[in-house]
């Protein structure tokens, strides 16, 4: 080797050593995104495929050339604030949540990051917010409008059952605004429908057992499920208890109709965890979130277990039938 490319190589290999953020630049930083959810991750399967496809839609892939971190609640959602804090002490490029409540802890750790909500409940009545046009601050995300449509899925019950008279809603007193929202809205569509509301309030296990052993005697016509996150992660046990003791149960979530529940009316809830995978990914790529609107959910999708419906003893008009987005046999 000539003296003077020996000089040439080992003054690279010095600026090299005297660099360290040389190879930094040459290879970026793998962005990392936070997750926060209010419940575990089975019950989180199919809304998780929904958010991977959004992020494969804008170029991301986890574990090629992105990290995310995980927060489960487990359904204790004092919790979330804690958790919250970790992903931002963390400092994640984005932080996704399901829920109000996650939302709000969000909401509250941080007012830089962005911040992509999926909620059931009005995003600006919540003060996530300014408007749905333009959030303002540092959040936007999905509305399920699960709350605009209690009066539809009262009146699907109802369609299912003629004769329904007495309704009992059951509430997680936990997350206190899907269970106020929920309460508002049902009280306000039963009313107009004639609707007798008997409020069952349950947060753990055993209290979702003992409102089953209350409606032994009380014997309501149907239940009407808010649509909480605690709900859902217990769909098999709702589904088992509601076949038991013979009461038709209605929700806002296909995953509990899927587990055996009666009927379920509301947003295809994967979709819009795709469209929360989408907003992360154009936000890594540089989109500001004065662009990014909060996107109202477009699917609303009617689910009827027929097979359900047969063991209950209830015939469905072959006018609902036809109207429903799926019917599981």
């Amino acid at each position: 080797m000539r003296r003077r490319e020996l000089i040439t190589l080992l003054g690279g290999g010095a600026a090299a050593l005297l660099s360290p953020h040389a190879a930094d630049a040459q290879q970026p930083a793998i962005p990392v995104i936070g997750f926060l959810g209010p419940t575990s991750p089975d019950v989180f399967a199919d809304r998780l495929r929904g958010f991977y496809r959004g992020l494969k839609e804008t170029g991301y892939v986890e574990g090629e050339n992105l990290t995310i971190a995980y927060r489960w609640a487990e359904g204790q959602f004092d919790r979330l604030p804690a958790l919250a804090a970790e992903l931002v002490r963390r400092q994640v490029a984005v932080i996704a949540v399901g829920a109000a409540s996650a939302a709000l802890a969000a909401k509250a750790a941080t007012t830089t990051i962005p911040i992509l909500f999926i909620t059931a409940e009005d995003p600006v009545g919540l003060g996530l917010v300014a408007s749905l046009a333009r959030p303002g601050g540092n959040m936007t995300g999905v509305n399920l409008l699960s709350a605009e449509v209690v009066a539809k899925r009262l009146e699907l019950l109802r369609q299912l059952i003629p004769g329904a008279a007495r309704i009992a809603v059951l509430i997680n007193p936990t997350d206190a605004n899907t269970s106020e929202a929920t309460l508002r809205d049902v009280d306000t569509a039963a009313r107009t429908m004639g609707l007798q509301i008997q409020v069952v309030r349950a947060r753990t296990i055993g209290e979702i057992d003992a409102a089953f052993a209350a409606f032994a005697g009380e014997r309501p016509d149907a239940l009407f499920l808010s649509a909480d996150p605690f709900f859902t992660s217990r769909r098999i046990q709702l589904a088992n208890l509601a076949s038991r003791h013979a009461i038709p149960t209605t929700s806002a979530t296909r995953e509990i109709t899927d587990a055996g529940g009666l009927m379920s009316y509301g947003a295809n809830i994967p979709d819009a965890w795709r469209q929360v995978g989408a907003y992360a990914g154009r936000i890594l790529k540089g989109a500001k979130l004065a662009d990014l609107p909060v996107v109202q959910a477009t699917k609303l999708e009617l689910v009827i277990n027929a097979q359900t419906a047969r063991i209950l003893g209830l015939p469905v008009a072959a006018s609902l039938l036809a109207t429903a987005d799926e019917v599981i046999e």
